[in-house]
């Protein structure tokens, strides 16, 4: 799991954010959230291999971090995807010709 938080207040640090996202994507990762990227490693030696590859293209300023975590952990968490109920968006109707 890769998290950052990188600054994107100049034209030059929002390439750079970019650049670095579009980087990891490229390396496989998904987005699970807003600067949350997730990737699955069948091994902690080929995951070793994922996180050096981010080391390699860590951004000059702003904070990363790397978390590796099991399938078993990742599979006991819990996720809510709020309280409010979503209306439900119905399809175009099927008109029936006489």
């Amino acid at each position: 799991m890769v998290f950052y938080d990188l600054p994107t207040e100049t034209k030059k640090e929002r390439k750079v954010a970019a650049r670095f996202r579009k980087d990891i994507m490229k390396d496989g990762f998904t987005m699970f959230q807003f600067s949350i990227y997730l990737r699955h490693c069948p091994s902690r030696e080929n995951a070793q291999v994922h996180i050096n590859r981010v080391k390699s293209i860590l951004p000059e300023s702003g904070n990363v971090g790397i978390l590796c975590v099991t399938d078993k952990q990742f599979g006991a968490m819990e996720l809510f995807y709020g309280t409010k109920e979503k209306v439900k968006e119905f399809g175009p109707q099927q008109l029936e010709l006489f």
